[in-house]
């Protein structure tokens, strides 16, 4: 959690003022960290580092740090700032966030699941065995999962070189350049901050109530529910009147999908709730436990689909596939076991004191 703008003068201070000192910040972060990761992303495939690694991400990570700050802010804020300028910022700075993060993506991933399968298979040199250990498909779907997963990062980078030279980089550069001279605001930024602010951070918790309150929190309570395959596979056949047997694995895979996309919609909101108490000068460490369960939720999520596509991959070996859907099944296991952590993280938030904060 950064030093936020409202600790300072937060009495006398304008929401112009407050949110224009972030912006302003955000932006310069935004332009020394750019060429640093235009030159990582031209070193090599894979030089991209890991937006969560424990250290710092270099150039790559500070600029994704950024990305998601001036986003977050002109998402929640965006109602003192001039709306035609706030919704082409938000929309390029969406652009720049999923072109670079996909590579770190795929590293993580890369990681998660080698080292899963690395588990699975180990022999038991001073600890149990894995169930997978000594299985004649484990090497075969390693090297499976490691070829893939290199030629998509691969893929990927290619495209990253390409964009970062683009015309539309240089343009989000310049109205970056612009932002760190002055935010172009409205007129209601004029009010105290005080006023104005905590109010509008107050629709973000808004929002991400209502988003939890659609979440199967009473199903996530059981750890590890072992119903949750049997529970996905028997709504679309009823629905379709197709027998289990029958349905594709795009079926399947839909219904994982769906299973997933509540969630992923809480972590995007959990992530504009941090970045509104950052504006505010708020401290969020509860909603910072929430955001890394959330990411490790996303991270498994995607990790068993990379797996799912792993074994659909023509003409390989009984053996390889069964490994792979032992992988698959790991991960998803991660996937509730994430949701099991955020539902007994959730109550501990203080939700009662975001309504009296907010019209305090």
């Amino acid at each position: 959690m950064t030093d936020a703008p409202m600790t300072a003068s937060a009495s006398t201070a304008t929401a112009g003022e407050v949110l224009s000192r972030c912006l302003t910040e955000q932006a310069g972060l935004f332009l020394r960290a750019l060429p640093q990761a235009v030159g990582e992303a031209g070193a090599r495939p894979g030089a991209l580092p890991s937006v969560n690694s424990p250290g710092g991400a270099a150039g790559t990570g500070e600029l994704l740090r950024a990305v998601r700050r001036i986003g977050g802010a002109l998402h929640t804020f965006g109602t003192l700032c001039e709306p035609v300028w706030a919704e082409e910022s938000r929309t390029e700075l969406r652009w720049l966030l999923g072109l670079l993060a996909q590579e770190p993506a795929f590293v993580r991933r890369s990681a998660r699941l080698l080292a899963a399968l690395d588990t699975l298979s180990s022999t038991g040199q001073g600890t149990a065995p894995g169930m997978l250990a000594g299985h004649q498909g484990a090497p075969k779907a390693r090297a499976l999962l490691e070829r893939q997963l290199t030629l998509a990062r691969t893929r990927v980078h290619s495209t990253v070189l390409q964009e970062l030279r683009s015309a539309r980089l240089h343009a989000l550069a310049d109205r970056m350049t612009l932002l760190v001279g002055e935010a172009p605001l409205l007129p209601v930024a004029q009010a105290r901050a005080g006023e104005v602010l905590p109010a509008q951070a107050a629709g973000a918790f808004a929002a991400l109530e209502q988003a939890v309150a659609a979440l199967p929190l009473q199903r996530a309570a059981t750890a590890y529910q072992g119903d949750a395959l049997h529970r996905l596979g028997a709504a679309p056949a009823v629905s379709a009147g197709v027998p289990a047997q029958g349905r594709s694995a795009g079926d399947a895979d839909g219904a994982l999908a769906a299973d997933d996309a509540p969630w992923s919609r809480v972590r995007i909101l959990v992530k504009r709730a941090r970045y509104a108490l950052e504006v505010c000068g708020r401290p969020g460490l509860e909603l910072d436990v929430l955001d890394q369960v959330l990411d490790r939720h996303q991270e498994a999520a995607d990790a068993a689909v990379t797996v799912a596509t792993a074994a659909r991959t023509p003409r390989i070996t009984p053996a390889t596939a069964y490994v792979l859907g032992v992988v698959h099944a790991d991960q998803r296991l991660e996937v509730e076991a994430a949701r099991y952590a955020f539902g007994l993280q959730w109550p501990k938030l203080p939700h009662l004191g975001w309504q009296e904060w907010a019209s305090a």
